[in-house]
């Protein structure tokens, strides 16, 4: 993994220790086939993310599981068997919860820049700061993806309690609390 650039003339910003986590990659599902024959055929659909828990959704509703439509021991996979008209539809995996990162927690006011990077599998990350909303300015920026903020350079006012919040149409997640420290 690389380091998060922070504005060319600070170089690179080092990571804490605590990056250890492996990030959560986006799930992917893959079905074994999607044309079959009705009470002939079988289904194996997996989800395929580094997650330690997935849920399954059909058409926006808790996947129900039974005689016919079964889950794996560790929740990933769903064979359908055999297939039913009723079984064709939207199956997803929602998003979990999210992991938020910094570069640094203690940094000193107009010396320092911070890097956040909120680890997800959703497409939609809002930034709090301070239980609000965070307002982006020329020094407070966004990645393209929305999962990475920069902070640079740190001032006093930066001070305070960070959270990614994630959502899709079916859930939403915060993420653990990052406090930012800053020094003047």
């Amino acid at each position: 993994m690389e380091f998060p650039a922070a504005s060319a003339h600070r170089g690179l910003v080092p990571w804490l220790g605590l990056l250890l986590a492996e990030s959560l990659s986006v799930p992917t599902l893959l079905a074994s086939n999607t044309t079959v024959t009705e009470n002939e055929d079988a289904v194996v659909m997996t989800c395929h993310t580094n997650s330690m828990y997935t849920k399954w959704l059909f058409n926006s509703e808790i996947l129900l599981f039974g005689e016919r439509i079964k889950l794996s021991d560790d929740h990933k996979t769903v064979t359908i068997d055999p297939v039913r008209r009723e079984d064709a539809g939207n199956y997803q995996s929602p998003v979990s919860m999210p992991t938020l990162l910094a570069s640094n927690t203690t940094v000193t006011e107009n010396e320092d820049a911070v890097v956040m990077t909120c680890y997800t599998n959703a497409s939609n990350t809002q930034w709090l700061f301070n239980a609000k909303s965070l307002r982006f300015t020329e020094r407070i920026k966004l990645s393209d993806d929305h999962q990475t903020l920069t902070i640079d350079p740190v001032r006093r006012e930066d001070a305070g309690i960070y959270l990614c919040k994630v959502s899709n149409p079916f859930s939403t997640f915060v993420s653990a609390p990052v406090e930012l420290d800053v020094k003047y």
